[in-house]
């Protein structure tokens, strides 16, 4: 018996999980090499980052590059105070969706230092585009989302095990 066709939540957090350790483990690989002015290709190292996309769908991934898109409307407007219309969105990763690793093609900052072993013939050494603070705030992102997963994971636990208990 398989246990994701009785109980969805725990696949949903599984993949969620799966998804926000590969995020932090590309932010963790930027945030390393931030301050690599040499690749084996020779260029700075360049900032990566990851989109999630569905296999199925052709929809185009939301702002935070994560899943489906799905609008949540009202039946009446009358049941909202003041009338007006409720439209939101949620993504929420599939199963079957594609993880996607890319390179941000920005240039990096270029900086004088005529001493340094990677310095053109100016003296200008051509730093990697990773931005450290905005690296730690997506840490943090992917940390929160990861402590979200867990709790709809154990959630989820709670539910199946109560169950039993029926």
């Amino acid at each position: 018996m398989k246990v994701g066709n009785h109980i969805p939540g725990f696949n949903i957090s599984a993949k969620g999980l799966s998804v926000q350790r590969k995020r932090m483990n590309l932010i963790a690989e930027n945030i390393a090499n931030a301050e690599n002015t040499r690749t084996e290709t020779g260029d700075p190292y360049k900032r990566k980052f990851m989109v999630v996309t569905n296999k199925n769908d052709q929809l185009t991934p939301n702002s935070n590059g994560v899943g489906e898109v799905l609008s949540l409307r009202t039946s009446s407007v009358e049941h909202i105070r003041g009338g007006n219309n409720l439209s939101s969105v949620f993504s929420i990763p599939k199963a079957d969706s594609n993880l996607e690793v890319l390179e941000d093609t920005k240039e990096g900052e270029m900086l004088y230092m005529p001493n340094h072993p990677n310095a053109d013939e100016k003296g200008y050494v051509q730093m990697s585009n990773v931005n450290i603070v905005q690296e730690m705030v997506e840490m943090i992102a992917a940390s929160r989302s990861y402590e979200a997963n867990i709790t709809a994971l154990n959630a989820s636990k709670e539910m199946a095990k109560d169950s039993l208990e029926i």
